[in-house]
């Protein structure tokens, strides 16, 4: 007997739908003999080894495992399948073969996933999100999927997602579908209406930073305009803590950016019983980290760092420890806002649209600059800071001095209190509002993203601007790539200010924000 399941297989960030079918044929031999199961469809090592987990996993349940010769294929045939989210599927397509599901051919207007246990138990898997928007795109109204995955699946509206707990629920699901007299379990239903991502609140707040009004002046600028950030000081000066606090003042997320964010975290299995993320992404990976782990990678590529700090915060601490091949992958990316991985079989791209902040000591013994004395010689720390390259320094918009605090300072004495994160993000959402206005659905949405056409249109210098800018081009031996960011980030001070045109002092600060061309490469 034959009988068709559907279930689907993630490729990048999407699914794919997967048919699978199970054909029963009676076998003739010794009754000791066990018939042969066997898989079709570029199935890899986890699918094959998967037929030892679904017959114990049958007859646990109470099933009986059919003494016929079965065969499974996945199709589309050409397609490569990986990991364990086809057990259920394909056990609930032998239990129909054989007759336990009813007289039907086939499981109906249902798709289902989950990894088997032995005794039964569907175990969560990756993708589910992903799974679910392409079974709505195809027209599927019910969804099976382990019970730990069905919160992130019922974000998705118009179709009916059943938790699964073992596969005696899901086999008496399938019948209730099929017989269309209604189900025992109700379908899981979120009501994403009242989706609130500023309902977060923060563990940390801008208001805890002692001193450092130049730093966090820059980490507003940079966050109002979504430019990249470089923070140069000695040890212990308040970089990472810095940092760390950037995700408070941006943006809330929209649902349409937390459905996004949620995807890639769904398929790198980072997800859980959570369902949809609402808080921005920061992403410190080690300055170990290789390649593939930065940007993504695999046989079948998974998404690495700077994927998974899409629409958030890729923080790399101390970045000349950071292999230089490793920052060099990260140039076109921080361009294009996406990353391609081609391999043999296929080629598939992940969103990056990232904001970058980084750290670094100004020489190798961290005290260069500071009341300390640095022991580092010249050649040393030119060494040091020519670990980073040009091309890639020229993609971060802002350069900032982190000096050592003051103790007075540390200590609050004669010091008002910094701002909250609260108060800097209502000037920061206001900013971008402005931007959005200007670009009015030109695809751009902050400043660091302006095509030198827009640069051109929407920054504009008048006489004095246009000196002052001169005067550091040439004193600084800056780039033209340079320049361009010296106007992107005049343009978000000046929306900061809600002023319409640039002024010579929005030009100032912005030149200001490049401490790494004025005082290492001049």
């Amino acid at each position: 007997m034959l009988f068709l399941m559907q279930s689907a297989a993630v490729y990048g960030i999407d699914a794919l739908i997967v048919d699978i079918e199970v054909n029963l044929q009676p076998v003739k031999g010794e009754a000791d003999t066990t018939p042969p199961v066997t898989i079709v469809g570029l199935p890899d090592t986890a699918i094959r080894e998967s037929k030892e987990r679904i017959r114990a996993a049958i007859t646990n349940s109470g099933y009986f495992f059919p003494f016929h010769k079965t065969t499974i294929n996945l199709a589309p045939a050409d397609v490569r399948k990986e990991g364990a989210s086809f057990d259920l599927p394909i056990a609930l397509g032998i239990l129909g073969a054989n007759g336990d599901l009813g007289n039907f051919e086939n499981a109906g207007n249902t798709l289902c996933i989950g990894e088997l246990s032995l005794d039964g138990r569907v175990r969560p898997v990756r993708g589910a999100l992903s799974i679910a928007l392409r079974a709505r795109e195809n027209g599927i109204a019910n969804i099976l999927l382990p019970e730990e995955n069905a919160t992130e699946a019922a974000v998705v509206q118009e179709i009916n997602v059943f938790p699964i707990t073992d596969l005696r629920q899901a086999a008496s699901l399938v019948q209730d579908l099929q017989s269309g007299m209604g189900t025992r379990i109700p379908p899981l239903k979120l009501d994403i209406t009242a989706f609130k991502s500023n309902d977060t609140r923060y563990r940390v707040d801008f208001a805890e930073v002692r001193g450092q009004q130049t730093a966090k002046r820059a980490l507003e600028v940079a966050s109002a305009g979504g430019h990249n950030i470089l923070f140069i000081g000695p040890p212990g000066s308040g970089k990472t803590m810095l940092a760390k606090r950037l995700p408070t003042v941006l943006p809330p997320l929209e649902f349409e950016e937390a459905l996004e964010i949620t995807k890639i975290h769904s398929v790198a299995g980072l997800t859980g019983k959570s369902g949809l993320i609402k808080e921005r992404p920061f992403k410190s990976p080690h300055h170990t980290v290789s390649q593939a782990g930065l940007i993504g990678g695999g046989s079948i590529p998974k998404p690495g760092e700077v994927s998974l700090a899409h629409l958030g915060v890729l923080f790399l601490d101390e970045l000349p420890e950071f292999d230089r091949s490793v920052l060099e992958v990260l140039r076109q990316p921080m361009e294009d806002k996406q990353v391609t991985i081609s391999r043999a079989a296929s080629s598939l791209t992940f969103p990056a649209n990232f904001t970058l902040v980084a750290s670094m000591n100004p020489c190798p013994c961290g005290y260069f600059g500071s009341t300390r004395e640095c022991k580092c010689s010249p050649i040393q720390i030119q060494r040091y800071v020519g670990k980073i390259s040009g091309p890639l320094m020229d993609r971060i918009d802002i350069h900032i001095d982190v000096p050592a605090v003051k103790f007075n300072e540390l200590r609050g004495r004669g010091v008002a209190q910094g701002e909250s994160s609260e108060l800097i993000r209502e000037r920061v959402i206001k900013a971008r509002e402005i931007q959005l206005k200007r670009l009015n659905g030109d695809g751009v949405f902050s400043n660091s993203a302006l095509s030198p056409k827009q640069i051109r249109t929407f920054c504009s210098l008048d006489a004095d601007s246009e000196s002052l800018l001169e005067k550091a081009m040439n004193r600084q031996g800056l780039s033209a790539r340079a320049h361009d960011r010296i106007l992107k980030v005049s343009r978000t001070i000046a929306d900061l200010e809600a002023s319409e045109n640039i002024q010579p002092s929005h030009i100032s600060e912005a030149i200001n924000y490049r401490s790494l061309d004025r005082n290492y490469w001049t």
